[in-house]
Formats: C-alpha cells, sequence, structure tokens
C-alpha cells in the first residue's frame, strides 16, 4: 500500500530514541523527509546519519519546553526542505511517582514539556500547513486508564488528548488533521527502565504481558508503522481520534 508518504516532510519531536525514533525510521522508510528534535546533540546527529544523512533528515537540538523550539523547527523544515506537511509530537514521558509525593516543581517541570511543548509545537506547525496536512500527538495509555506510579502522566496526559481533539475541531475546516496514539506496553528503553525499577524486571514484563490480549510488548516498529499510516495522506479521512496502539491492552471501548 502507497502511503502518499514520498517527498513530503515532517517534524519529529523525541526523533532519536524510542517511540519516536520509531517513527521517524518508518516515515524514511516510505520516502518522506523528517526535521528531528531533541535535548541529545549528539544523538541528533547519529540519528540523522542513520537515516540517510541530509537528504531525508536534518537534526535541531532543542528542548521543547522553550517557547523558541517550535519556530526553528518549522524554520528548518522549509529552509531545509521548502515545505512542511506536518508533526509527530512525541516527548519523553515524565517522571514516576504518586500524586501524594510529587512536588509543585515536577508538576510544572512535566507540564512545560508534556502538555505544553507539545500543543505549543501543534500551533506553530498548524500555522504553516494547508488542506492535507497532518498532526500526531504520542500520548499514552493513561488518557484513558491511569496507570499506576504515573501521577504527573495520569494528570496530563487526558487533557492534552482533549486539546487535540478540540484542535481537530478548529482545523478540519482547513482540511488538516489532527489526531493521537496511545501507546501501550512498547519495548523501548523507558519500559524497560520501569520494568527494572520493580525490581525483578523479567517479572514485572511477565506481570504486563499477561494483561495484553496479544500476551506480548509491542515492537517500536510496529507503533511506528502505524503513525506513519495514521499522518500519511492514506488516512485522509482520519481525524479527532485517540488510537490505542497496545494490543488490546485498554479495556476501554
Amino acid at each position: 500500500m502507497d502511503l502518499g508518504l514520498a517527498g513530503r516532510v515532517y517534524v519529529v519531536t523525541g526523533g532519536t530514541r524510542g517511540l519516536g525514533r520509531a517513527c521517524a525510521d518508518a516515515l524514511v522508510t516510505d520516502g518522506a523527509r523528517v526535521v528531528i528534535c531533541s535535548r541529545d546533540a549528539a544523538g541528533v546527529a547519529q540519528t540523522v546519519a542513520a537515516l540517510g544523512g541530509e537528504q531525508a533528515a536534518v537534526g535541531v537540538p532543542a528542548d521543547l519546553a522553550d517557547p523558541a523550539t517550535p519556530a526553528r523547527l518549522v524554520d528548518a523544515a522549509k529552509s531545509t526542505f521548502g515545505r512542511l506537511d506536518g508533526a509527530l509530537l512525541s516527548v519523553g514521558g515524565p517522571a514516576a511517582g504518586s500524586v501524594t509525593d510529587t512536588t509543585d516543581d515536577t508538576w510544572r517541570e512535566a507540564f512545560e514539556t508534556v502538555f505544553l511543548g507539545q500543543l505549543r509545537c501543534a500551533r506553530s506547525v498548524a500555522a504553516e500547513l494547508g488542506d492535507g496536512g497532518s498532526i500526531v500527538f504520542v500520548l499514552s495509555s493513561s488518557t484513558r486508564s491511569p496507570i499506576p506510579g504515573l501521577a504527573t502522566s495520569n494528570g496530563l496526559r487526558p487533557g492534552l488528548a482533549m486539546a487535540a481533539k478540540t484542535l481537530a475541531d478548529e482545523l478540519g475546516p482547513a482540511g488538516i488533521r489532527v489526531n493521537g496514539l496511545l501507546p501501550g506496553r512498547v519495548a523501548t528503553d523507558r519500559t524497560q527502565a520501569m520494568d527494572a525499577a520493580s525490581g525483578d524486571a523479567d517479572a514485572a514484563r511477565a506481570r504486563s504481558e499477561s494483561q495484553i490480549p496479544l500476551r506480548r510488548y509491542g515492537e517500536p516498529a510496529e507503533f511506528g508503522q502505524v503513525a506513519a499510516f495514521v499522518l500519511s495522506p492514506a488516512a485522509s479521512y482520519l481525524t479527532g481520534v485517540m488510537l490505542p496502539v497496545d494490543g488490546g491492552l485498554l479495556r476501554t471501548i
């Protein structure tokens, strides 16, 4: 199936690791070009090289919590590739903790990156898009069901999902689509670190997999392929959707 991604240009935040990197890989494989953003300058350079160099990717070392970052990403896309067709917005998960032991400063820091950083970038990208533009937020299964020990994610992701849904309503008349992806247990470094924090990573993974109908963790590439489709023209009548990519983990409809 031709997704229609050839020659299109997308910003990918958090694009050097985990789900963001998987999305960048899938986009480039299908012929798109990407602007990669991450705070890790060395990781940005390595990822650009791995994606095929300047013909396929450009890197912008930056923090999504910085209000100047969205404009830098948009400028990089337009100056390097001459166009911008959308964005895949992903950030690293916020720190673990309970509601009662999470400090105000931790909440504020998480809000600046997880919520406001992604929303600010979406607004800046949307201002440059026309008919056929596409924005995808990488959220979490915590959007629909709380994850034990991840209070800040449980608090912020549902609000961001509702903002994304509202943005889909606002941008729809211009032909711009906005969707969200809700990853469950995908075998990224973060998921492995969370399992290890339990004291017995293998046992933690086995417990988690027993709750997933497919009885396994997802692979990052599986998530990336879904993201590429949702961003692509092949999904041209899909907007305002918060799509679980979780092997059936969520029990909500």
